[in-house]
């Protein structure tokens, strides 16, 4: 996967737009950042996803998530290999992280329009 598929996933979810961070790209909701694109470089994303999803995802696909460094690992914050990983994996990751940061408010509309 290449950083604009990234950036095509990220920008797909509900009410999520596009920022800057730190000279890097960033994807929020509420004014939340959900996802980052380009750290270290271009062949990495950042998903922040809860400690048990982030379990999850390096357990399943190894060669695509590893937990970021310090605090903000052991919080979920995720790396993503980009050049290992794949649509269907990356989706599944994007969505948990904008679920896990979207307002409580606006996912339960959601779940409840299906």
């Amino acid at each position: 996967m290449g950083p604009e598929e990234f950036r095509r996933l990220a920008r797909s979810l509900p009410e999520a737009v596009e920022k800057e961070h730190m000279q890097h790209p960033d994807f929020r909701i509420g004014g939340k950042i959900f996802a980052t694109l380009g750290y270290p470089d271009e062949h990495w994303a950042m998903v922040k996803v809860s400690p048990q999803k982030q379990a999850e995802l390096v357990r399943s696909h190894p060669d695509v998530f590893s937990p970021c460094n310090g605090a903000w690992g052991l919080r979920g914050s995720t790396s993503v290999g980009l050049k290992a990983a794949t649509k269907p994996v990356v989706q599944e990751a994007l969505e948990a992280a904008w679920r896990n940061t979207a307002p409580k408010k606006l996912v339960k509309e959601l779940e409840e329009n299906g």
